[in-house]
């Protein structure tokens, strides 16, 4: 296992770390199963969130009496001191640890960065929880470069989660800031939720990019086998050939989520309408998907066809039959 060392946070991470999405419907033993490999493995990076289900608290009864082996990293969709100050709490408890290594912001929109970073807002309960030891360092995700080079201006955060893979790399010239800067650099979505079917030919690419860590979901000790087992080697030229391929396969319908579509007429969150798609055609979790889905407040059925999201589109997709599709799946 390749590692790499950033030295403002003075954390020593395996490159490949491990995405704790899939494990929300695992059993506790299956989940024993998945933390003896990534120990036997020496993958020493966990991923998990709030929203995430029973994500954590599956997490915390596998890694018991070895916590100390993980650098452990979670995140909240809380806005408000208080909200965050409670999700913190839950956190340590589903964990069942004094501390967590790594604390995020959880997607916020600019609106919702600005409430963060307010008075009574997330970030400073994030900033009392780690004067108090409960959290090491703290970090951010989102699928906006707007909403994270904003967040990279404030100097507040000490890591960044983006997604980054084959088809979706515009995150390259924000990384390569945070890098320069010491920010902790996490590659979300390596198989473009799901869009990528090779996988390990995905992740090869990743770990011939500049990122440190790459965190692919892993639902069981079989999958962290197959993905611990790809290394850092120059691609082949057939693998290059297959890059491009792929490449020009999906440029022409894949969501890269960086939201130039919105403001969409009458609201709906048409990114994250397709993110839940993903979730529910190509991974084990339509149950998940569907309240992910159902939470937003608008839906695909409420498109009126304006067109106004086409036309902002840089990479021209079809976003109002790409809804119908989404309309179809969840019957709204």
């Amino acid at each position: 296992m390749e590692f790499i060392y950033n030295k403002k946070l003075n954390l020593k991470i395996s490159r490949i770390g491990f995405g704790g999405i899939p494990i929300q419907n695992s059993s506790v033993e299956n989940a024993k199963d998945v933390i003896d490999e990534l120990i036997r493995s020496n993958v020493n990076y966990i991923d998990s969130a709030r929203g995430y289900k029973e994500s954590e608290k599956i997490i915390g009864e596998a890694i018991k009496g070895r916590r100390s082996s993980f650098i452990l990293a979670t995140k909240s969709m809380a806005r408000t001191y208080e909200a965050m100050k409670k999700d913190i709490e839950v956190s340590l408890g589903n964990f069942q640890t004094d501390y967590i290594d790594i604390y995020q912001l959880h997607n916020p929109n600019m609106e919702a960065l600005e409430l963060c970073l307010s008075d009574e807002g997330a970030y400073r309960a994030l900033k009392e929880a780690k004067n108090e030891g409960k959290i090491g360092h703290i970090g951010i995700t989102n699928h906006s470069l707007e909403v994270l080079n904003k967040a990279i201006d404030t100097g507040l955060f000490e890591t960044v989660m983006y997604p980054f893979n084959i088809v979706e790399d515009q995150g390259k010239e924000m990384f390569d800031r945070c890098k320069s800067l010491g920010i902790l650099t996490i590659a979300m979505k390596p198989v473009a939720g799901g869009a990528i079917d090779n996988k390990r030919l995905a992740i090869k690419y990743l770990l011939n990019e500049d990122i440190d860590v790459i965190i692919p979901g892993m639902k069981d000790k079989n999958e962290v086998i197959e993905n611990v087992n790809i290394k850092k080697e120059a691609l082949y030229d057939s693998e290059l050939a297959e890059v491009k391929r792929i490449k020009e396969d999906l440029s022409g319908d894949f969501c890269r989520r960086c939201g130039y579509c919105a403001p969409c007429s009458v609201g709906i969150d048409i990114p994250n309408c397709f993110v839940f798609e993903g979730y529910f055609k190509k991974y084990d979790l339509k149950d998940w998907a569907i309240e992910r889905y159902a939470s937003l407040k608008h839906h695909a059925s409420e498109c009126i066809e304006c067109g106004m999201c086409e036309s902002r589109c840089p990479y021209n997709l079809k976003i109002i039959e790409k809804l119908k599709e989404v309309r179809k799946t969840f019957g709204k």
